[in-house]
């Protein structure tokens, strides 16, 4: 048994904040399991539901101390072997694993920089994808760029003052949409849970925390998903779009990402159908 794990590749950039979201993220990943799902008796008394944390040293093949100290957020030693054995007991999918490499700052793959600037190829991309709506988005979910199409259909961002395109923002506090999502709930879920895995890259971040905030304070429903923990990527799910005077529009999302240019990604959408290619044309129609 592995008592005290030793890295080899802990990443420099590793900050207190981001162990103490760490912890938070396994105690909520822990407490879904039920013991009996993993072998455990369900019996006895327990003070909080699924597993106990000794369980899950167990399960992971790590000492019970070195755990409760990475549950503590504690500045411990890791490396991808343990942290591998504990999705492994936990249970994670991809994105999950992948959220708890990122905040333990054990890197699995190269270093994405920050896009400080957009080159005006992306506006003309976006304008020659017409009459589909498109928009370029970075990781905080900021609307970088838009299309004609877009405001449109979905939403006129040439209305929206700069510093609140936001897309988090604008679906959670916004209303001054022109089409309303048939799926709403389950696309807010989505985002907030694609937003979630991103901002473990952002631990103590300003800009980060200051939306964070700002919606906590705003939508109770952001506050009960963000709660959640749940950590997934941008959905390219069909989406059911219910438009003013158009009715319903099925729409695929086609998400482009540009990596030389960092965490950025143009979302093109698409029409599913004859009749939503048609009603497309004639919203987006020149004149």
């Amino acid at each position: 048994m592995t008592t005290l794990p030793v890295a080899t590749d802990r990443a420099d950039r590793t900050v207190p904040a981001q162990r103490r979201e760490l912890g938070v993220f396994l105690r909520s990943r822990r407490e879904r399991i039920r013991p009996d799902e993993v072998g455990f008796a369900p019996g006895g008394r327990r003070r909080t539901p699924g597993l106990r944390r000794e369980e899950v040293a167990l399960l992971a093949g790590v000492g019970v101390t070195w755990y409760t100290w990475l549950e503590q957020g504690r500045d411990i030693n890791v490396s991808a072997q343990v942290l591998d054995a504990i999705a492994t007991a936990l249970r994670f999918d991809r994105q999950e694993r992948n959220h708890l490499y990122r905040l333990a700052g054990v890197r699995v793959g190269p270093a994405q920089g920050a896009c400080s600037a957009l080159p005006p190829t992306v506006q003309k991309t976006l304008d020659a994808v017409s009459p589909y709506p498109a928009l370029a988005l970075n990781d905080r979910y900021d609307i970088l760029a838009f299309n004609d199409a877009y405001c449109r259909v979905v939403i006129d961002l040439e209305k929206v003052p700069v510093e609140d395109r936001n897309m988090l923002w604008l679906n959670f506090v916004s209303n001054a949409w022109k089409c309303s999502f048939v799926d709403a709930e389950s696309t807010k879920h989505h985002m907030v849970a694609a937003f979630r895995a991103a901002s473990a890259d952002h631990v103590g971040d300003a800009l980060w925390q200051d939306l964070i905030q700002s919606l906590l304070s705003t939508s109770p429903y952001f506050g009960e998903l963000w709660e959640r923990y749940d950590v997934d990527a941008p959905s390219t799910r069909t989406k059911v779009l219910d438009v003013d005077g158009h009715g319903i529009l099925r729409i695929e999302p086609i998400n482009l990402w540009l990596s030389q240019l960092g965490p950025l990604r143009v979302t093109v959408y698409t029409a599913l159908d004859d009749e939503t290619e048609t009603k497309l044309r004639q919203i987006v129609k020149p004149g």
